[in-house]
This record gives C-alpha cells, sequence and structure tokens, in this order.
C-alpha cells in the first residue's frame, strides 16, 4: 500500500466505483451523520472530502465525523456512564463555563441518563479527537475527484508531503481540552470518554490503567476495517482503555526526558564551535574587564 494515500473519500474506498460511491461524491455527501446531509469538512461549499488516509501499513481517521458511523461511539460511552439497561440519550455541541461564566469551549457530545419522568439522573461528555494533517492534501483530493476514473488514477491517490501530525493533534488540540474542560467535568465528579483511532493512541504516552470501576476516563479506541463485500470500511472498537483524570494528563503533559548526557554532548559542541566563531553574546569576564 503506498504511503500517504487517501483512504476514504465521501465515505467510500477510493477505488470503489459503485454506484453509490459515485453518488456521494457527486452530490458531496456525507454517509457518517454529519449536521446535514453535506460534508462540510474545511469548507461547507467546497468540502475536502477525505474521511482517513493510510500512512504507511495503517489508517488515520482525519475527520472527526467519521467516528459517528452507525453511533457506535455513543453507545460505547454511554455504556462506560450508564452500564446497562439505562434511558439516555445524547445532546451535541453543549457549552461548559467555568465558575466566573467564562467560556471552556463546547463538548462534542453530552450523554445524558433520565428517569422515566423525563428528568437527568447522570451525564457524561465525550470527546471525538481525529489527527491533523500536515502537508497539503486538497491537491491530490482535487487531483482525484477529476481524474478518478482514468487508467492511470492510482497516481493521484498518493499525496504530496502529507503525514498525521499526532504530535500537533495530541498536544495543541486533545490536551487543551482535557485540561479546561475535563478538570471542570473532574470537579463535578462526572465521567469522561474520549474517541481516537488505534493509530493516534499508539502515539501518546503509555498511561496508568486501572479498573473500569474507578475509571474517570474511557478511552475508546477504533480502527477501519475493509468489508470486502461491500468494498466500504467499518469502525470497530478495537481497545478500551481506561484511566484515572489526573494521572492520565500528567502522562501526557510530561516529557519522556532523555538521558542528560546527550544534552551536555550537544553544549560541548556548541562550545567547541565557539573556539572558531563569534560567540553569540559575551562572556562574563569580557563584560567586566570593559
Amino acid at each position: 500500500m503506498p504511503e500517504n494515500q487517501l483512504a476514504e473519500i465521501f465515505g467510500f474506498p477510493a477505488h470503489n466505483f459503485s454506484n453509490a460511491a459515485e453518488r456521494y461524491r457527486k452530490n458531496k455527501l456525507c454517509p457518517y451523520n454529519n449536521k446535514v446531509p453535506s460534508c462540510t469538512k474545511d469548507k461547507a461549499r467546497d468540502p475536502l472530502g477525505v474521511c482517513s488516509i493510510f500512512s504507511g501499513n495503517t489508517t488515520a481517521i482525519t475527520c472527526p465525523i467519521r467516528f459517528r458511523q452507525n453511533w457506535l461511539v455513543i453507545e460505547d460511552a454511554a455504556r462506560f456512564f450508564f452500564g446497562t439497561d439505562t434511558s439516555w440519550t445524547s445532546l451535541q455541541e453543549v457549552r461548559v463555563t467555568d465558575d466566573n461564566g467564562t467560556s471552556a469551549g463546547n463538548i462534542d457530545f453530552v450523554l445524558v441518563a433520565y428517569d422515566d419522568k423525563g428528568r437527568i439522573t447522570d451525564f457524561g461528555s465525550l470527546e471525538i479527537q481525529a489527527v491533523y494533517i500536515s502537508g497539503n492534501i486538497r491537491k491530490p483530493f482535487i487531483e482525484y475527484m477529476e481524474n478518478r476514473k482514468l487508467e492511470n488514477h492510482d497516481m493521484v491517490l498518493k499525496t504530496v508531503n502529507a503525514h498525521p501530525d499526532y504530535l500537533s493533534s495530541s498536544r495543541k488540540r486533545l490536551l487543551p481540552q482535557m485540561i479546561y474542560k475535563g478538570a471542570i467535568l473532574k470537579a463535578w465528579k462526572k465521567k469522561q470518554a474520549v474517541a481516537v483511532h488505534r493509530a493516534f493512541f499508539d502515539r501518546l504516552p503509555k498511561l496508568p490503567t486501572v479498573d473500569p470501576k474507578q475509571a474517570d476516563i474511557a478511552w475508546l479506541i477504533y480502527d477501519l476495517d475493509l468489508n470486502q463485500d461491500v468494498n466500504q470500511f467499518e469502525l470497530k472498537n478495537v481497545q478500551t482503555v481506561y484511566t484515572c483524570f489526573e494521572p492520565a494528563l500528567e502522562k501526557i503533559v510530561m516529557p519522556s526526558p532523555g538521558p542528560v548526557n546527550n544534552f551536555v554532548e550537544l553544549l560541548q559542541k556548541k562550545l567547541d564551535d565557539k573556539h572558531i566563531s563569534r560567540p553569540d553574546a559575551p562572556a562574563l569576564n569580557d563584560i567586566t574587564n570593559t
């Protein structure tokens, strides 16, 4: 499988040219329960209809809406929050504020349990995190849409210097959400679920796990399996990891330090280089002697 190849376009594998696949591409539709029938990724009027890409031998989900296939992610989160035999529903894009009324952002989904009179008895939050792409993926997408039926369409499936940016996706997007919104939910003693694909989770530090009954957070981990009969990928839960809030957050925030000797060697090299070049700043004895 060529590296960084477009995997799904408007919900169907790149090599699927069935009537259904072409209908979705022609009308720029989303099959995964978007707010509206159309794909709205990147631009509503000119959407970037790439749901996932191949990176090496793994799939990387690049659109959070992709996780909504068959609402499996909602069902998995509800099972963690409420167990079974509980009436529940989901509410989308719910704003949470701190004690000063300052917004901490919107929660992707809040799942609420209710009694036979419709009164809320419990709730939990679900955040869905796809991966950002570093590089240009729109150009090969446009080439695919224009040339997909040509005999050499395989040539346009390769992206241009594009790859999943797991570091930015976790530290710049997922982590701030967990710090601000998650801390409020933790203070309220409410459970949280985070949905990511397997390659994303594998790039995170190894998190300390606990028994599900002790967990604050359930990491819902998914992968895409190709159903050969219908030539379409299916979202599958491959693992659920249970953690407590603070230990998991600390593990993600804190870097894993390498050997200090490596840094000392770097400093020594830079110092040695200054013997044959002008220093960045004057030494202390140079200043005191002037």
